[in-house]
């Protein structure tokens, strides 16, 4: 956990949710009231998030006790109990919010990733998240990704050169593209890996005459063009199929041998795992 960066997510978490305070809680309940409360698990799934909750718990209030009973990973159904808090209940109501939204969102991306990795359990193939993240929350969400058993792609834009069909036909081509990225690293003295996404057989053809690259993104290909091109990288370059991959036809993919699938849907559009914190 990059506790840098997660304080800072939870301080303006807390800001953007508490503003000048918790108006309810202080018109409702005496300051000095004492409560408990647990983590029910309202649906099967992969547990994420509970590492971050004793972090947003301990921002919130360093005396609140946590009794932690699942860990990050772990397999859960309905009914199970994933955490007791107790202490001040105007700090548990505080954090409660922050700490459901991110466990919920998280376990449904693990929940969703466990599946997938599930899918291709006799392959060789590993699965990949992407960018197609929620703004200020990738860090969350590719954790997530691992929390449940996938590999995470490049982070940003400044850990990995991954030349796309945009940067290609700007560039004037593949060549151009890659020596230019090349050169680029050689003088700003950068150890970044190349990665090159090719939308055809012929593009494949030209990268692997130019070579330079340390992966190949086979982009929206066929079965068929996939299983050729995979045929024709013959092991030289680390290859990853990406566009238009579902759990319907993941396992189809893999079959074709590729190393690794990009799946974007493991984060830009899973439907959260439901959680939620009760008084008792």
């Amino acid at each position: 956990m990059d506790k840098e960066l997660i304080d800072q997510f939870i301080k303006n978490a807390l800001a953007e949710d508490v503003g000048d305070g918790d108006h309810t809680s202080l018109s409702t309940i005496p300051a000095d009231t004492q409560g408990k409360a647990k983590l029910i698990i309202k649906e099967d799934g992969i547990l994420a998030g509970v590492e971050l909750a004793l972090e947003i718990f301990k921002v919130v209030d360093a005396n609140l006790k946590v009794e932690v009973l699942l860990k990050d990973g772990d397999q859960v159904k309905v009914g199970d109990i994933g955490l007791t808090v107790s202490g001040s209940t105007h700090s548990i109501l505080i954090a409660e919010r922050l700490v459901l939204n991110c466990m919920q969102r998280m376990s449904g991306i693990a929940t969703k990733t466990n599946h997938i990795v599930a899918l291709l359990k006799d392959t060789k193939t590993k699965i990949l998240d992407t960018r197609k993240t929620t703004p200020g929350l990738r860090y969350l969400e590719k954790w997530a990704v691992r929390i449940g058993g996938g590999v995470n792609h490049r982070i940003g834009l400044y850990d990995m050169i991954l030349i796309k069909d945009n940067h290609v036909d700007y560039a004037g081509g593949i060549s151009n593209a890659i020596k230019s990225a090349q050169k680029y690293l050689s003088d700003q003295q950068k150890s970044l890996q190349i990665e090159i996404e090719v939308r055809n057989i012929e593009e494949l053809t030209q990268v692997l005459e130019i070579g330079g690259v340390d992966r190949i993104m086979l982009d929206n290909f066929s079965f068929d063009k996939l299983r050729e091109a995979v045929k024709l990288i013959d092991g030289k370059f680390i290859t990853e199929a990406s566009g238009g991959i579902t759990e319907e036809n993941v396992k189809e993919y893999a079959d074709c041998g590729v190393d690794y699938i990009s799946m974007g849907a493991l984060t830009h559009s899973v439907k959260s795992l439901d959680i939620s914190l009760k008084a008792y």
